[in-house]
């Protein structure tokens, strides 16, 4: 792989500065387990200096109101960001493990192409929005709604889709006039440091606006949460660790804006061919080895054809490709840590002790002897309420089980603490979208249709979080309403 050149220092103040005590942490390639680099390990101090920059920045400009500036500094972003897609790519590619492939869709590209419909909203949106005139006590009034920035925003986000989902809050939240302190995953440090040199070297955005805090200490991107100054959090990563952000945020009764886990459930209904359907399920709990929220984990057979769907799917997981991420031909690369592939081992060996049927896969890979790998893994007769079907495993690994009528179906697909996706297989469009609508989910994809994009606003219900993410919606998140009265 060519030089990463990934970015050491963090964000801070409108400088690029090492940690206030010097220290680093290891930046490791999950496919090689190589050291790749470093990363100054931020500190206490340094999430106080970051936070203390974000909150004069937003009380003493005018970056909250000054929308057409605003806008040019995220087109300015936005050309940076598609100068530097290469180098950002392999970056990527070398810290998260994502497959090449990948990595020239969602994790990367789509995203950077996408950026333009922020700085677009961030000039472009009605923030002084006109109510109906009314009449108090026999005077005619006129209202406004004005939507103002929330503030200061503190944003914490993972290791596997990890520069795509720095955008996601650095975009709108900026273009809305917030100012940011970015905490990324210790995973995947150098997807958000680079984005801090862009800004500094490439961008007139002020100093203090935008703060990023790498940092190997979980606890540093907790001040965030119980910090009075910061007006917002928002948090994308697990049920367990949203908990934890909401209580800290409660004592404040700050903004909570949570993207957290999913066990989405695919219904193959019986009126559809299962040859051509079934082993889509295989393909995509592979993809990116299993580390996404919103893949569908678990997938519910007719009963009748039960046996047959385990099949197509085990045959169809046996020959997916997977190693390197380097090589276009794998859909899989490694789990992102030693930490990640012994939780995900661990689970399955948890899925076997309660019943389930190891179909294929099951342990490590036999012929790569490096990376934290785990083999494409189908688990057969999954009791609906056992821990590997109700709780998020984050890894290659597909839970199959079986359904007596439409009915059983939807009482299993909604038989979780979570709702953030789904998908439904049918012969009918009017029958799967019937099904669609009592399935508690935030987005549902119905005989393969792909619902992401810039502008669809994501999230779940239930413990799969609060708020929604992306599209006009995820802006909004980030404003705070204002009505004015005045006579008319």
């Amino acid at each position: 792989m060519a030089d990463l050149n990934g970015e050491v220092r963090n964000l801070i103040d409108g400088e690029l500065v090492g940690a206030s005590n010097k220290a680093t942490f290891e930046n490791i390639n999950p496919a090689t387990e190589e050291v790749i680099g470093v990363c100054a390990d931020g500190t206490k101090d340094d999430m106080e200096r970051a936070i203390g920059a974000a909150r004069r920045a937003f009380d003493e400009t005018d970056w909250s109101t000054h929308h057409a500036f605003r806008q040019r500094c995220l087109e300015q972003l936005n050309s940076a960001l598609d100068e530097a897609r290469d180098e950002l790519r392999q970056i990527v590619i070398a810290e998260a493990g994502s497959p090449v492939l990948i990595a020239h869709q969602v994790q990367v590209d789509t995203y950077i192409d996408a950026m333009p419909y922020w700085s677009d909203l961030a000039g472009g949106y009605q923030y002084d929005q006109p109510l109906s005139d009314t009449i108090f006590m026999g005077a005619p009034q006129r209202r406004i709604l004005l939507r103002e920035a929330v503030g200061v925003v503190g944003a914490i986000t993972p290791w596997n889709f990890p520069l795509y989902l720095n955008l996601a809050k650095l975009g709108p939240a900026l273009a809305a006039g917030n100012t940011l302190v970015l905490k990324p995953a210790p995973d995947t440090p150098w997807s958000a440091t680079n984005l801090g040199r862009l800004i500094l070297e490439k961008t007139d955005i002020p100093a203090g606006v935008c703060n990023i805090v790498a940092s190997a200490d979980h606890s540093v991107g907790a001040q965030l949460s119980a910090d009075p100054r910061v007006d917002l959090v928002t948090f994308t990563g697990s049920t367990a660790t949203g908990r934890k952000v909401g209580e800290a945020g409660a004592a404040t009764i700050k903004k909570i804006f949570l993207e957290l886990g999913g066990k989405s459930a695919t219904i193959v209904l019986d009126d559809i061919e299962l040859e051509k359907v079934a082993p889509m399920s295989g393909i995509a709990v592979c993809t990116h080895a299993g580390q996404g929220c919103a893949i569908q984990t678990r997938t519910l057979l007719p009963r009748e054809k039960y046996e047959e769907g385990v099949e197509l799917i085990a045959n169809t997981m046996r020959n997916v490709a997977y190693g390197d991420p380097l090589n276009p031909a794998h859909l899989m690369g490694p789990l992102v840590s030693k930490r990640q592939q012994e939780r995900v081992l661990a689970y399955i060996e948890k899925g076997r002790q309660e019943g389930a049927r190891v179909v294929t896969g099951g342990g490590v890979p036999a012929h790569l002897d490096k990376g934290y790998f785990v083999e494409p893994t189908l688990l057969a007769d999954v009791d609906p309420d056992s821990t590997v079907a109700q709780e998020e495993i984050f890894g290659p690994v597909l839970c199959v089980i079986p359904y007596e009528d439409e009915e059983d179906a939807i009482r299993i697909a909604n038989n979780s603490i979570y709702g953030l996706s789904g998908g439904i297989w049918s012969g009918s469009e009017e029958r799967a979208l019937a099904v669609a609508r009592r399935i508690r989910t935030g987005t549902m994809s119905i005989n393969g249709a792909q619902w992401f994009d810039i502008d669809t606003p994501f999230g779940g219900y239930r413990q799969s979080g609060v708020g929604r993410e992306n599209g006009v919606a995820g802006f909004e998140e980030y404003l705070e309403s204002k009505v004015v009265a005045l006579p008319k």
